[in-house]
């Protein structure tokens, strides 16, 4: 199932060092299927890994200091001093890496030199979370290479911190989360306070999700992403202010809320509601799920959408015609957009007999519309990261 992925990045390793990998690593993207944004705001998330990955070959030096990493997909190659301070550089994908082992290094770790090449399958940009796979695979090789015994939590954590410090994205905790707890068949309800989790089974009774990618490229340094943090945080001020008493920003009321509304501002008003209203969604999509209510989960997917598009605003006229055009196609429980916004993949709930249908209709339609050859990804709910071997899966 592996091998697409694995076979040219083995290849790439052995022509580049002249050797062979000791270690091959599978570290996913993720899907999430409800709860857009509240990660950072006390919510619930509900995502889970997927079938997408982020292969790593790997090799470890111990006579050397020096650690090379090859980025095969994008040609491009990075070799850094394990024993040197550590700064942010002008490449991005490196600094999801680096912003990881400084935080290992700051921690009096004893590291020797690597040779790495990473390939992916997870399509960059559109929202299946490539950036949290590099981050928390990279910190799961260094936990496995050096006996470091993190645990997985903290492995989270750790991604999570790294794009923060060295991407510069104030991201919450669930896409490294999730790519680091993700169950075969299972998703994920989080509670993005606590960390504590459960997993709920995965059975969609004869529906699939599809993902329909808009093409439309985004990332979240400039796609707005940390202005509606921004917003949101202004709202919480003013409304701890008012109701000092309130532990968590969940257990706000949309009353409390309406009544702070002149203090905040509008902007940041239409902001909270749409948090606090996708937090409760969460919950009812988790028991939706529990009790085989595949309909229901469905009309919470849309009712998303709309407070995506219309309240946080991050939407974009590519995704709210994917969304609106999917809506009305036979077959189709819901649509929504998923990831931070202004561009990426809107997550579909079909009928699996229908699916056909449906991807040409909405093929055919937006790319007439917007000239743009809409891709597809069908995806399964799959484990975490873990290490790979011929004969077993780690």
């Amino acid at each position: 199932m592996h091998e697409q992925l694995i076979n040219p990045t083995l290849e790439k390793f052995r022509a580049e060092f002249r050797e062979e990998p000791e270690h091959i690593f599978l570290s996913p993207g993720r899907i999430n299927i409800i709860g857009e944004h509240v990660d950072y705001s006390d919510g619930f998330v509900l995502p889970a890994a997927i079938d997408k990955y982020i292969c790593f070959a790997v090799r470890k030096l111990p006579q050397t200091n020096l650690c090379t990493i090859i980025a095969k997909d994008l040609g491009e190659e990075y070799t850094f001093d394990v024993t040197k301070e550590i700064k942010p550089v002008q490449q991005m994908w490196m600094n999801y890496i680096l912003g990881v082992f400084s935080q290992l290094q700051q921690q009096e770790n004893q590291f020797c030199g690597m040779e790495i090449v990473f390939s992916s399958t997870i399509p960059m940009g559109s929202g299946l979370s490539s950036s949290a796979a590099l981050e928390c695979g990279f910190a799961y090789i260094l936990n496995e290479l050096f006996d470091l015994h993190l645990t997985r939590k903290e492995i989270a954590v750790i991604g999570q911190r790294s794009e923060h410090t060295f991407a510069g994205v104030q991201c919450g905790i669930m896409d490294q989360f999730a790519s680091v707890f993700g169950k075969e068949n299972k998703v994920i309800m989080l509670d993005c306070n606590s960390l504590e989790h459960q997993y709920f089974d995965a059975d969609l009774k004869g529906y699939s999700l599809l993902l329909f990618d808009s093409c439309v490229k985004h990332s979240h340094l400039t796609s707005g992403y940390n202005e509606r943090r921004k917003d949101v945080e202004h709202g919480k001020k003013v409304l701890w202010e008012k109701f000092p008493e309130v532990e968590k920003f969940r257990d706000f009321t949309t009353t409390m809320l309406d009544s702070a509304k002149e203090e905040m501002g509008s902007v940041s008003h239409k902001r909270c509601l749409y948090l606090l209203k996708e937090i409760k969604r969460v919950e009812m999509a988790a028991k939706a799920i529990s009790e085989g209510n595949i309909e229901y989960l469905g009309r919470l997917l849309a009712e998303t959408h709309a407070g995506l598009s219309t309240e946080f605003e991050v939407s974009c006229n590519e995704l709210d015609f994917l969304v609106e055009n999917t809506l009305q196609q036979e077959g189709v429980l819901g649509a929504r957009m998923m990831g931070g916004g202004f561009g990426g993949c809107s997550i579909n709930l079909i009928q699996e007999d229908k699916a056909e249908k449906v991807i040409q209709a909405i093929s055919e339609k937006y790319l007439e519309h917007f000239n743009i050859q809409m891709k597809v990804y069908q995806v399964k709910i799959s484990d975490g990261i873990k290490e790979y071997t011929n004969e077993y899966i780690i």
